[in-house]
C-alpha cells in the first residue's frame, strides 16, 4: 500500500523524481519550497499524478512565502502597539489565510491565496491574537477591499 501522501522540501533542486512522486498515494501533495530550483517543478510533479503541489517561486501556482504573513502581521502589531510577534500571532495569521479561499473555489492549483491577492493583508492583520494593547477593527477596510472584489 503506498503510505506517502504529502512532500514538504526546503533543500536542494531536483531531490525528487517523477518515479518518486508515481510511487506515493495517488492523492499526494507536493510542496517543493528550494529556491530557486525547487526539488520537483511542478508541471512535473503534477504530470506524475500528485494531487496538490505548491512551491516558494512566485512564477508557480500555490507560492508559498513569507509574503503572504508578514505585511499583514506588521502591520497590525504596529497599528494595536503589541510588544511582540509571537506564535500566537503567526498562527492567526495562517488562519487568515486559510479563511481567503472558499471551500468552492479549491482547485489543485489554488490552496493558497496569491501573494498580491488585496485581501490578503487586511484579513491577516484583522487576525485576532489577543496580543494588542489597543483595540482596533478593520472592518471598514475589509469591507472596501470586498466590494472591489465583487464580494
Amino acid at each position: 500500500m503506498k503510505e506517502t501522501y504529502v512532500f514538504i522540501g526546503v533543500s536542494i533542486a531536483n531531490l525528487v523524481s517523477k518515479e518518486m512522486i508515481r510511487s506515493m498515494n495517488e492523492d499526494t501533495i507536493i510542496f517543493a519550497m528550494a529556491n530557486p530550483v525547487p526539488e520537483i517543478m511542478p508541471d512535473d510533479a503534477f504530470e506524475a499524478g500528485a494531487k496538490i503541489v505548491g512551491a516558494g517561486r512566485s512564477d508557480f501556482p500555490n507560492q508559498v512565502n513569507n509574503v503572504l504573513a508578514f505585511p499583514g502581521i506588521f502591520r497590525a502589531a504596529l497599528d494595536v502597539r503589541a510588544k511582540e510577534i509571537n506564535k500566537k500571532m503567526k498562527q492567526a495569521a495562517a488562519y487568515a489565510l486559510v479563511e481567503l479561499i472558499a471551500k468552492d473555489d479549491l482547485k489543485p492549483d489554488y490552496v493558497i491565496p496569491k501573494p498580491f491577492d488585496p485581501q490578503v493583508g487586511p484579513n491577516v492583520a484583522a487576525a485576532d491574537t489577543g496580543v494588542a494593547r489597543i483595540e482596533i477593527t478593520y472592518y471598514d477596510e475589509l469591507e472596501k477591499v470586498k466590494k472591489i472584489m465583487g464580494k
